[in-house]
């Protein structure tokens, strides 16, 4: 660990003394993006001068040419989305023609939507720092009360809320909306790259719902979109709200320069002679990294992947800066999703004013929250989506100076791929956001929400997607959930339809203290199984607790505080069948499929590891429901006599598959828009419905994301970079960089490293000659 220093160090002499610690530099590449210089442009004539004025008090001489582009386009009633980097204004090209509006017109009102509440919070201190009159904005969320909640609904001119109080909140109640609605000038959709997969397809229809709310009490917003650099984001942005969208992408803002270092960690040394060395975790290297970043002076913000990576690297680098300067460590903090909103807010309020010098977090904070002055941010394990690496890396070098990024690999086939291969992150664009509206297991439910808030019209069909809608709604008839009358289709039951637009399933998990009955958190029901089952270590904001009992009947968990030696890993089992066929190619010995399955996963023991060696102890068991998904798949079938001419036998077969199906799940990230655990696969040497050794991949989310459909689309590639990733990996039997996965519910038993080359060869090499 570095000593301490009274002077902050620039992010390239910072990652200079990061490197030289150890005697085989762990850095694998260095990208220099170099600075760029910003363009101005002059305010446009139609803006209120009284915002101007405001700006200026600010600092804010002029806007940059994207800001002053975008904002005329909405001013002159485009559906625009402006989509550039990290930290280049787009809040400016939003707030030009929305504030002027509602300074000009006094009865105008508009609505402002994030994905996350952090995000409308930290607009809403925006807003308020202009000190303009008469604007009345207000944040409307979960954590708002209910008389202030009247106050908004009554007199609130610009609100600040998410997609999910639309839909539960707004859009159920919209009578007492009539008046805001029928004022409604802007819309703006604030990080709208966030919302993809299913998520993202809910939010669409949310959209539709809105517009048809609108209209019918007269109102007529233009909608303005702000995106992270993304693929397409004109398309995407078009999708999202149904309506056509015009892109800016050019960004016209100034940035200093940016030191983006790719960073393997070392591998150890074996404990045995006859072991393999494994490699040192990637949390225990951000952790140090981080320490020494802290002690350099230097701001940071380092993402980890899961709530429990954010708390343990915070807790390891509060422990280690505390042994070198008593009481450092009170200025590095965790932060993620299922904290209480008031240690949200104080964790928030402690890094704006530079109470904390540096924070591990989840992608949380990787939406636009500003956070001013980090110097540096340190990535931990590969964010899924090269749009969601950038975005991160962005946080860096806010205030314009130089910027340190640094991505630390973990023990990953996509990781330890992407390190080796820097083009893969600097030679390509960014992906497009994937989402489809079309999805029955959206539609249908988001058409019964349209029904409850008025009947559908057959005019109605169209905006909800034409055909698709016209199947949806003649299904929900046929099973009663709607009733067709002549003034059109009405919800027949009494209570409103339960929908989860995060498709979390249901109410989140509560978090207790046995003891003192005190709320430590809450987890959604999706990870409860893994986190918070009978016996589960939890971590909460540097303390260790342990599971006592999971009531998933009153979605309440009990924990008491324990420090135990061990952690533990949750094991499932997962079966799948085939529903139906999409599309196929016949390549011979090898077919390629794309169609709807059924998933069922049941969560089954779990095992207790060391800490530190991670020995197993022993697995236990649980008694956990079973969880049944329809979903869409890919899969590839494999004759047994092509596996065993190309030197595969049939003992081997399993392990063959289930490696090359470890690592394809691993890779499928390079090509779409997901991550690791968006996705999941199913193995087997002679599947009941393929009769074949068959692989699967699966999204992991009802109705498929589309992100089946990209692999199925794009096969070759995909599987082209599974088998190279396997190949090159110089390991002998296959390790976490090329096959194992630390999600498989069969603790990576069996694997066959050599046969999966082979099973992948023999799959390529058809599907080329077909």
């Amino acid at each position: 660990m570095l000593g301490v220093t009274s002077t902050a160090l620039g992010p390239a002499a910072l990652l200079r003394r990061l490197s030289s610690s150890a005697a085989d530099s762990p850095v694998t590449h260095v990208e220099r993006v170099p600075a760029r210089t910003g363009r101005p442009a002059d305010w446009p004539d139609w803006v209120a001068p009284e915002f101007v004025a405001a700006c200026r008090r600010q600092g804010i001489a002029t806007p940059w040419e994207h800001q002053a582009t975008a904002a005329s386009l909405a001013a002159a009633g485009t559906h625009v989305v402006l989509a550039t980097g990290t930290a280049s204004g787009k809040s400016l090209g939003y707030q030009m023609p929305v504030l002027s509006r509602l300074l000009g017109d006094e009865r105008a009102t508009a609505l402002y939507l994030a994905p996350a509440k952090a995000l409308a919070a930290d607009q809403l201190r925006a807003v308020v720092g202009f000190g303009l009159e008469g604007v009345r904005a207000a944040t409307y969320d979960g954590d708002t009360g209910r008389d202030e909640r009247e106050w908004i609904r009554q007199h609130a001119r610009l609100i600040l809320t998410n997609p999910d109080m639309l839909h539960h909140g707004v859009l159920p109640g919209h009578a007492r909306w009539a008046t805001f609605l029928r004022r409604l000038s802007y819309v703006v959709i604030d990080e709208c790259h966030a919302y993809r997969g299913v998520f993202g397809s809910h939010v669409a229809h949310v959209l539709r719902r809105l517009r048809r709310l609108a209209t019918r009490y007269g109102g007529n917003p233009t909608f303005v979109l702000a995106s992270a650099t993304s693929g397409d984001p004109a398309g995407t942005a078009s999708r999202l709200i149904g309506l056509p969208v015009t892109a800016v992408t050019e960004d016209a803002s100034p940035r200093g320069a940016t030191t983006f270092a790719l960073w393997e960690p070392p591998l150890l040394p074996p404990d045995q002679d006859d072991l393999p060395p494994t490699r040192r975790s990637a949390l225990r290297e951000t952790a140090d990294l981080l320490t020494d970043a802290v002690v350099a002076g230097t701001r940071t913000l380092a993402f980890v992947r899961s709530r429990r990576g954010a708390e343990v690297v915070a807790a390891v680098t509060r422990r280690q800066l505390d042994e070198a300067v008593p009481g450092l460590g009170d200025r590095v903090a965790a932060y993620r999703a299922g904290y209480l909103k008031e240690d949200r807010r104080a964790i928030e309020r402690a890094l704006l004013d530079g109470d904390l010098l540096a924070l591990a977090s989840t992608n949380a904070l990787e939406l636009g929250v500003d956070l001013v002055g980090l110097d540096a941010v340190l990535i931990c394990g590969y964010p899924g989506t090269r749009a969601s690496l950038w975005q991160q890396a962005g946080r860096a070098g806010r205030s314009g100076g130089e910027a340190l990024a640094v991505l630390i690999a973990r023990d990953d086939p996509l990781d330890t791929y992407l390190v080796h291969h820097p083009a893969a992150l600097f030679g390509r664009p960014v992906e497009a956001t994937v989402l489809d509206p079309a999805n029955p297991y959206v539609l249908g439910p988001q058409l019964c929400c349209a029904a409850v808030e008025g009947p559908i019209t057959a005019a109605d069909l169209d905006l909800f997607g034409g055909e698709p809608a016209r199947q949806a709604v003649d299904g929900l008839t046929a099973s009663g959930a709607l009733r067709r009358r002549p003034s059109g289709w009405y919800w027949t039951h009494t209570g409103r339809p339960d929908v989860d637009l995060r498709g979390s399933g249901g109410a989140p998990i509560s978090v207790v203290e046995t003891g003192t009955g005190r709320l430590l958190g809450t987890v959604d029901p999706a990870s409860s199984h893994v986190m918070l089952h009978t016996g589960a270590v939890y971590l909460h904001q540097g303390s260790t607790y342990v599971v006592d009992d999971l009531d998933l009947d009153d979605a309440v968990a009990l924990v008491h505080a324990e420090e135990p030696d061990w952690t533990t890993h949750a094991r499932d089992v997962t079966d799948l069948s085939v529903v139906a066929v999409r599309s196929y190619v016949d390549a011979g010995p090898v077919g390629l499929f794309l169609g709807d399955v059924d998933v069922t996963n049941q969560v089954v023991s779990y095992q207790r590891r060391r800490l530190g060696t991670g020995e197993v102890l022993d697995t236990r068991p649980l008694d956990l429901p079973a969880r049944e998904l329809r979903t869409v798949a890919v899969w590839f079938t494999v004759s047994p006599r092509a596996m065993e001419r190309a030197g595969v036998e049939p003992p081997d077969f399993p392990g063959a598959l289930h490696a090359a199906e470890h690592a394809a799940i691993g890779l499928l990230p390079l090509i779409a828009t997901c991550d690791r655990w968006d996705i999941g696969g199913l193995s087997t040497a002679n599947h009941a419905d393929t009769e074949a050794p068959t692989v699967f991949v699966y999204d992991g989310h009802p109705g498929g994301a589309g992100f089946a459909e990209r692999a199925y689309a794009t096969a070759a590639e995909w599987l082209s970079a599974t088998r190279e990733a396997i190949d090159a990996c110089g390991c002998e039997t296959g390790c976490p960089s090329c096959v194992q996965s630390p999600k498989c519910g069969n603790g990576n038993n069996p694997l066959h490293k050599p046969g999966a080359v082979v099973v992948l060869d023999v799959v390529l090499a058809a599907l080329a000659a077909a």
